[in-house]
């Protein structure tokens, strides 16, 4: 489980399956009224106050964002709503704390970071028979992350891709949108063939 804080009323936690499979819960549990999940969902507040010092008071809104064969994104927003408690016990105050407003999206985007622009190299030259579309390469941190789209891909194809990106680099749970805003798109279309072409 790792955590960033996003700004101050927003912190984002990714989950791997291990993460989950560790406390028996299925991907589709997640949105729904478990106590496993509950658990769940208490343990990452502790972590994010203790690692982030992120106050998890008050309404949150929770967004879920499902990313293929990597884990799941959870994106925590503390509203600007404040409580005053009068008098309120302590119990009323923690069940005040867990109304939460859970969102459930899924993406088909496969993303993975490199540390080393050779590695990337060395990655597509074996992935490249592999994909029609070569997905787009950003720069973001001192890494390279590249984003394909598995929509069109079937079953066997999607576990030779995944395991090609995973031998040479790591899944990354940031999403397209992050890295347009933040990071540096390199190539925006077919990344995969265009550095098999200018690096042979």
């Amino acid at each position: 489980m790792k955590m960033e804080r996003l700004s101050q009323d927003k912190i984002r936690i990714f989950l791997t399956f291990d993460d989950l499979t560790e406390r028996g819960i299925q991907k589709d549990d997640m949105w729904r009224e478990i106590p496993k999940v509950h658990e769940l969902f208490s343990d990452m507040m502790d972590q994010a106050y203790t690692e982030l010092g992120f106050d998890p008071s008050g309404p949150l809104a929770v967004e879920v964002l499902a990313l293929p064969a990597q884990g799941m994104v959870v994106i925590v927003t503390r509203s600007k709503l404040d409580f005053t408690s009068s008098g309120d016990s302590y119990d009323e105050e923690v069940e005040e704390m867990y109304e939460l407003e859970v969102t459930m999206e899924q993406s088909d985007q496969i993303s993975y970071m490199y540390h080393d622009f050779e590695d990337l190299l060395r990655m597509v030259k074996v992935l490249q028979p592999m994909v029609t579309d070569g997905g787009m390469l950003y720069s973001y941190k001192d890494k390279w992350f590249l984003q394909l789209d598995a929509v069109d891909m079937d079953e066997n194809s999607y576990q030779a891709v995944i395991a090609v990106l995973s031998e040479f680099g790591e899944a990354a749970s940031i999403t397209r949108a992050v890295l347009e805003e933040y990071g540096k798109t390199i190539i925006a279309a077919d990344a995969v063939n265009v550095l098999c072409t200018h690096f042979k």
